[in-house]
């Protein structure tokens, strides 16, 4: 079978990691790429796309992911997550493409229920608290509709938080590593940082496109990817403090609390690694590494 794959989004932090694995797996790949002219929001676009290019493998990453960027622009956020993605799946369906689709929804869906003691997987009620998990949540159930109604073979999986080289700086703990970096070259002197006390579950990128991978092979549904690692922001800074080539000062500054921030249960992707085996290969010290490293790279 030919392995023709578009990723919406491969210019991005994810898109690229997933760029590279595909076309080491002998994947033929196309990106699609907001920086390239090529708008998830113009559904005629979109459509004439993939009647040009008829992919065995749809890979939608293109998104608008910042958390904060939803509270202060949450229709451009609607636009891109929730009618972005249904252009996909509209464009699919009118062209009657034999086609699979990833999704890429987020585990910020679950929001208040990731609060107090438990389990979190794909059966617990969806709590969003942000216009950026309501857009995730709105892509995710218009994916399983176009399963049911049409015979789209559509999965969304629901990463849990991943990092890893190229992680943009708006992210907690690359930003941690961007400041880390710059007071060993001398350009800082202390390192700031809100909330320290939130609980997050990191998995490497390299490890979540594997299983991206992996899941679209699936039968329609929803699969979580997530890992053990589930720490404190403050045992992930010591992480990363721990690497620094120098010592490390830090300071709380209070702007860079978020609205709606919640603490996680434990999640579970038991439902991926049964269907597929998948498991994480890559330890958390392994991942705050290449972040470090990353960082180094960019700013020497």
């Amino acid at each position: 079978m030919s392995k023709k794959a578009i990723i919406t989004g491969s210019a991005g932090f994810v898109g690229g990691h997933l760029a590279t694995h595909l076309l080491e797996e002998g994947y033929e790949v196309k990106g699609f790429n907001l920086r390239d002219g090529q708008d998830i929001r113009n559904f005629e676009f979109v459509r004439n796309m993939l009647d040009v290019e008829r992919p065995n493998y749809i890979f939608h990453l293109a998104g608008q992911a910042f958390v904060p960027e939803s509270f202060s622009n949450p229709t451009r956020t609607f636009e891109v997550n929730t009618i972005g993605s249904l252009n996909i799946l509209e464009a699919v369906r009118q062209l009657q493409i034999k086609t699979k689709i990833q999704l890429c929804g987020t585990s910020e869906e679950y929001g208040g229920a990731m609060n107090g003691e438990g389990t979190v997987d794909e059966e617990t009620q969806l709590e969003p608290s942000s216009p950026y998990a309501v857009s995730k949540m709105a892509m995710d159930y218009l994916g399983q509709v176009y399963a049911r109604a049409y015979g789209l073979e559509v999965v969304t999986t629901r990463a849990f938080n991943h990092a890893g080289p190229g992680r943009g700086e708006m992210y907690a703990e690359s930003a941690f590593a961007k400041q880390i970096v710059e007071c060993e070259l001398g350009r800082r002197d202390v390192v700031k940082h809100g909330n320290l006390n939130s609980i997050r579950n990191y998995t490497d990128v390299r490890d979540v496109v594997r299983a991206y991978k992996l899941a679209i092979d699936l039968p329609p549904g929803v699969y979580n990817i997530c890992s053990d690692n589930s720490v404190t922001m403050q045992e992930l800074m010591d992480l990363l403090i721990k690497n620094a080539k120098v010592e490390i000062k830090t300071e709380v500054d209070q702007a860079l609390f978020r609205p709606g921030d919640f603490s996680f249960k434990t999640p579970s992707c038991d439902k991926l690694k049964k269907l597929t085996g998948w498991k994480t290969t890559y330890s958390l010290e392994d991942t705050m590494i290449s972040v470090l490293e990353g960082w180094r790279e960019r700013l020497k």
